[in-house]
């Protein structure tokens, strides 16, 4: 394919995406089309594949090139980015497409720009979690992310209970309604427990943050 081409087939999910942002990721050494007799970059399935992996990591998990670079570099040896156990794929479209992240220690601290000593209080307060193997998922690292963002202002993970408590009791209202559903039998039945969950947990998140905002406003008078 050439790269308009590529572009076109990336637009419909990556409307920010352009020519020159392939460039870029190609003088990055994250993509590296072949080129044709006459100079032309010729790209192929896999060079998209992996490009629709560089662009959904970047935009849904925040990840800085080279933590990217590093996981695919990983897949190009043929390991699994995930190191909980020991088997390994190849890299495949179906990989680039599957976008769950875990980061080993080292990788999340650099992604989230934050102090070993930051994540371990976080980690001492529940608000962030190791998964089985050391490793930290996407939910994490947003987390880490955010609280550094916070600690800017000096709020602590200490000064954050009251967050992560308000969460767990949006978590529970949810349960409450979905909790039946899930106890259900049918082919459709989770699925369909799924969407109420994430219906309702959007709900109770946009709630709050009506709620929040009115608050702030009432700072200010």
């Amino acid at each position: 394919m050439s790269i308009g081409e590529v572009l076109a087939q990336l637009r419909p999910d990556f409307a920010d995406v352009s020519i020159s942002k392939i460039r870029f990721l190609e003088t990055e050494g994250l993509v590296e089309p072949q080129r044709s007799p006459s100079g032309y970059r010729r790209f192929t399935h896999d060079d998209v594949a992996r490009l629709r992996y560089v662009l959904t990591v970047q935009r849904d998990h925040y990840l800085p090139l080279r933590v990217i670079k590093e996981q695919l570099e990983q897949l190009d040896r043929g390991m699994e980015l995930v190191t909980e156990g020991s088997t390994v794929t190849p890299y495949t479209a179906a990989a680039a497409a599957n976008d769950e992240v875990l980061l080993p220690r080292a990788s999340l601290l650099e992604a989230a720009a934050i102090s070993d000593e930051l994540l371990t209080e976080l980690e001492s307060y529940g608000m962030v979690t190791a998964r089985r193997g050391g490793t930290y998922d996407a939910d994490a690292l947003l987390v880490a992310r955010t609280a550094a963002e916070l600690a800017q202002y000096g709020l602590q993970p200490r000064h954050l209970r009251s967050v992560r408590t308000a969460a767990e009791r949006q978590v529970g209202l949810v349960e409450q309604v979905v909790s039946p559903m899930f106890r259900q039998r049918g082919a459709d039945s989770r699925g369909r427990a799924e969407e109420t969950a994430a219906d309702v947990a959007r709900l109770t998140v946009r709630l709050h943050a009506a709620l929040v905002d009115a608050g702030t406003r009432r700072l200010s008078r």
